[in-house]
């Protein structure tokens, strides 16, 4: 038996730090107590598919047909917005300020504090330097310049979400980390104190400065090495302050239960929502544009309020779709809900009570163009098209 267990730390030993840590001890006694964990590992609110219904070779085939390889990335450098330090310099005028950095990553400035979500601020969403999507557009803003920031928000510990370089330097900060139960293993392997950590289940809140976080539901799943025994939870988060209400979806599917959670701490101000690296063979675990819209009418008790800014697009090449679809798909469905949809340039900051948001399809100029053109091309428009074979990647997220 010592033997075994000399074995096994053995092998822990030489587990890559970016696979971050299993749960164990104190920690795994929550986990396995959680009314979310059952028969070995969490479970979704609704029942549902985690692993892609088609083969590995479909999928490779999916990925490698020629008439989509040419449209699942730009073929020009996505336009960053210039000047994002000096727009956060002064206080948003309204009290809440959005910027997203790109992909699921959002600094939200809420009544004085300052939260970031899901922050990635590295070259590839892999465990290896050499290997793995890689971003297709550069950060809007240096870590080191992004200032003080009260809270760091994870939603689940997939690598487009949980960047081990990026957690490394915010590591030596003073901020706090909320995360789902579990991740924190990952997070205190990486040189992360307990003290520092709120580690909360569905329905958990935590308080810091004026700000109260909740974990909500969410459908997805996680793992980040080669042996994922579903003992980390993902998760949605909402954050309320005096004045003001967020909500961020992390990575999820549609399920009804977007109701439950605007029912009881919306209806919000802003909602951020993922609508992009979709695709029919992973339907129970992204959303589509049309979806995610769906998503943030529930979590506005079914009425086009507030505003919505969509994330997890634009930055790596995680789907089959075309690289330009989920913007395009976000302007056709607020437009068919009339509801606010923000849809900023990667650092381009925006406050939801103005009265005009980001709106431009900075996507076009830099995008191969569908056939038949762009919606305005159509009637007459300036076409915009771009050309080219860019590298595609194929991982799931």
């Amino acid at each position: 038996m010592t033997g075994s267990r000399s074995l096994s730390s053995g092998l822990r030993a030489l587990r890559p730090a970016a696979f971050g840590a299993d749960p164990a001890g104190p920690r795994l006694e929550r986990v396995r107590s959680s009314p979310n964990f059952a028969d070995g590992s969490f479970r979704n609110p609704v029942a549902s598919r985690t692993r892609p219904s088609a083969s590995g070779l479909d999928l490779v085939r999916t990925y490698l047909r020629g008439d989509g390889r040419g449209r699942r990335a730009p073929v020009r450098p996505v336009p960053v917005h210039d000047g994002t330090a000096a727009a956060l310099a002064a206080p948003p005028a309204t009290g809440l300020r959005l910027t997203w950095m790109g992909h699921s990553s959002v600094l939200a400035e809420i009544d004085g504090s300052r939260v970031l979500f899901d922050p990635v601020w590295g070259e590839r969403c892999s465990p290896f330097s050499f290997i793995g999507p890689k971003r297709l557009h550069p950060v809007p803003l240096p870590l080191a310049a992004l200032g003080p920031v009260d809270v760091v928000v994870i939603s689940h510990d997939h690598y487009d979400h949980l960047d081990m370089p990026t957690i490394k330097k915010l590591a030596g900060t003073d901020t706090v980390f909320a995360v789902p139960l579990g991740v924190g293993a990952h997070l205190e392997r990486w040189g992360v104190s307990r003290e520092r950590l709120r580690e909360l289940d569905w329905q958990e809140s935590t308080k810091v400065g004026g700000l109260t976080l909740t974990a909500t539901p969410a459908r997805h799943f996680c793992g980040r090495g080669l042996r994922n025994p579903q003992h980390a939870l993902w998760a949605s988060w909402t954050v309320v302050s005096e004045r003001h209400r967020i909500y961020h979806s992390g990575d999820t599917g549609y399920f009804p239960g977007f109701k439950d959670i605007g029912a009881a701490h919306g209806p919000f101000d802003a909602t951020m929502i993922q609508i992009g690296a979709y695709s029919e063979f992973w339907p129970d675990i992204h959303m589509t544009p049309q979806e995610g819209m769906r998503a943030h009418l529930d979590l506005q008790g079914g009425r086009p309020e507030g505003v919505m800014l969509p994330i997890h697009w634009g930055t790596f090449n995680l789907a089959p779709h075309a690289w330009a679809e989920p913007g395009e798909g976000t302007v056709t469905a607020a437009r068919d809900a009339g509801a606010r949809a923000a849809l900023p340039r990667p650092g381009e900051p925006f406050e939801p009570a103005a009265a005009e948001l980001p709106s431009e399809p900075w996507w076009r100029p830099v995008a191969k163009a569908p056939e038949g053109g762009w919606p305005e091309q159509a009637s007459g428009g300036a076409p915009s098209e771009g050309t080219g074979d860019p590298e595609t990647a194929s991982a799931v997220s």
